[in-house]
């Protein structure tokens, strides 16, 4: 089957309907952007580089000029950038669907301007506290949905009620897979409690993004084109967060690759790297961070 094939089959005319995409101007973000236009859905690109969302959003009308795509500011290492990024996004008359695709992996280390280690705000705390925010927009939509990029990195780790963001660790493979798993189960909960809004947990197998580009130089060059040839490309990725964006995944459930969550096309899993007690712990954990950030 190919890309094109799939996505005729799997998808639906989107007109009338608005997106909002963080992570957009990365490499899988803008594929599903690229797929939303061509579906009629009006887009809101909420990223950190407003000189690349310029370039996408020409990108985008040149593929259809009767969408609408507007682009929001935001550094999610920043709370109070990401306090003025709710604002705005609440002047919108309704968001159908909200996808959450940025994320950081082998950044430099610091402690941000609200106490959290930079990847774990990044990954988790800016994201949580974006949906939470948002959920009246949300609700304007008759029938509205998040979707999560989460990650296998998310096994990589387990909840450490002394170490909530992993300051003290030094792998970054650990401090990123902490902070997905954070986000993809607090998440999970959220909406078991939340049922009015779907939720649809996903992810792209293994690419190559934005996110590798940590490597030092003379490691990329080497790694750059055998990734290329044994993983899947960045368009095949994005179809897992499109296969998101039209089903919803129940509790434990999630959607990623269908052969060894690596390659394949996207196919609905259950999730068992997590028990119910660490993922209501992992809840309590993300609902006091969010109410002491209210109160900022």
């Amino acid at each position: 089957m190919t890309i094109d094939k799939w996505i005729k089959l799997n998808t639906h005319d989107l007109s009338g309907q608005t997106v909002a995409i963080t992570g957009a101007t990365g490499g899988i973000g803008i594929q599903v952007c690229k797929i939303l236009s061509s579906l009629n859905a009006n887009l809101i690109l909420i990223d950190r580089n407003e000189d690349l969302d310029v370039a996408l959003k020409n990108e985008l009308l040149q593929i259809n000029p009767n969408i609408s795509v507007n682009f929001v500011h935001v550094d999610m290492e920043d709370f109070q950038s990401m306090q003025e990024c709710v604002k705005q996004l609440s002047n919108f008359n309704k968001i159908d669907v909200l996808i959450l695709n940025a994320g950081a992996y082998a950044i430099p280390r610091k402690i941000t301007n609200i106490g959290y280690d930079n990847v774990f705000q990044i990954n988790f705390v800016s994201p949580y506290f974006l949906v939470k925010s948002l959920l009246p927009i949300l609700r304007k939509s008759n029938n509205p949905k998040v979707v999560l990029t989460s990650s296998i990195a998310h096994n990589y780790s387990k909840i450490d009620e002394r170490d909530i963001d992993f300051r003290t660790r030094k792998k970054s493979n650990l401090i990123y897979g902490n902070s997905k798993r954070f986000i993809t189960f607090s998440l999970m909960e959220l909406f078991e409690q939340n049922k009015d809004i779907s939720l649809s947990i996903v992810h792209p197998g293994i690419t190559f993004t934005k996110i590798t580009n940590h490597y030092p130089k003379f490691i990329y060059a080497i790694i750059k084109y055998p990734m290329k040839m044994i993983f899947i490309s960045n368009k095949k990725a994005s179809l897992n967060i499109i296969k998101g964006v039209f089903d919803k995944t129940d509790y434990m459930e999630w959607i990623g690759p269908s052969a060894s969550n690596i390659w394949g096309y996207p196919k609905k899993k259950k999730l068992k790297t997590c028990s119910k007690e660490e993922s209501a712990k992992i809840f309590e954990t993300a609902e006091n961070i969010y109410k002491n950030l209210e109160k900022l």
